[in-house]
């Protein structure tokens, strides 16, 4: 992979490294997890990888991005460890590192909040138009136009044409930005 050299890369994983440092591979985590039959890795293997510094094999997996942040592994931790707060590094890490295999994921997310920003909700059409408008492939949106009818037939999605949107929320993700930084 060589994103090893990548100095963000060192330093992300290693605050991730010293949060579940004392993790003693119970499999709490793993056990409590609704979403484990979508992962291709265990949250207890990844948290094992990471310690052992086979951090490009953990990205590799696309298990953390499965992580819906509820909360249960954190919960349920014997140690107490913030778990959810270390697979949202994760994320953010692989995000910030442009890995290639995380790219749909990230540019879904971007459009998603861009058009929340933009409007203060989501609005289907104008958001999905965007994330497919990203992926640079004139062929995805037709994988996807089955279920686009679908959800405009019971009514779950209407129709509209793009609109200038208030912006009203433009402030709260600058401030937002600020503090990431």
């Amino acid at each position: 992979m060589g994103q090893a050299n990548n100095k963000g890369y060192l330093e992300q994983t290693e605050t991730i490294k010293t949060m579940i440092q004392t993790c003693i591979q119970c499999g709490t985590c793993t056990a409590s997890c609704p979403n484990i039959e979508f992962m291709d890795i265990t949250p207890r293997h990844m948290w094992r990888l990471l310690l052992m510094d086979h951090v490009d094999a953990l990205f590799l997996s696309k298990s953390f991005i499965m992580c819906s942040s509820c909360y249960y592994c954190t919960l349920r931790c014997p140690r107490g460890l913030e778990l959810t707060n270390a697979m949202s590094l994760l994320k953010q890490t692989a995000s910030k590192l442009k890995l290639k295999q995380f790219q749909r994921s990230s540019l879904f997310y971007k459009a998603f909040l861009d058009s929340v920003k933009k409007h203060g909700r989501v609005k289907e059409i104008e958001f999905m138009t965007h994330f497919f408008i990203s992926m640079k492939n004139p062929m995805i949106p037709f994988g996807f136009a089955p279920l686009g009818l679908k959800l405009m037939l019971k009514g779950k999605v209407r129709p509209e044409f793009p609109s200038g949107g208030s912006g009203k929320l433009t402030a709260l993700f600058k401030k937002v930005a600020e503090l990431e930084e």
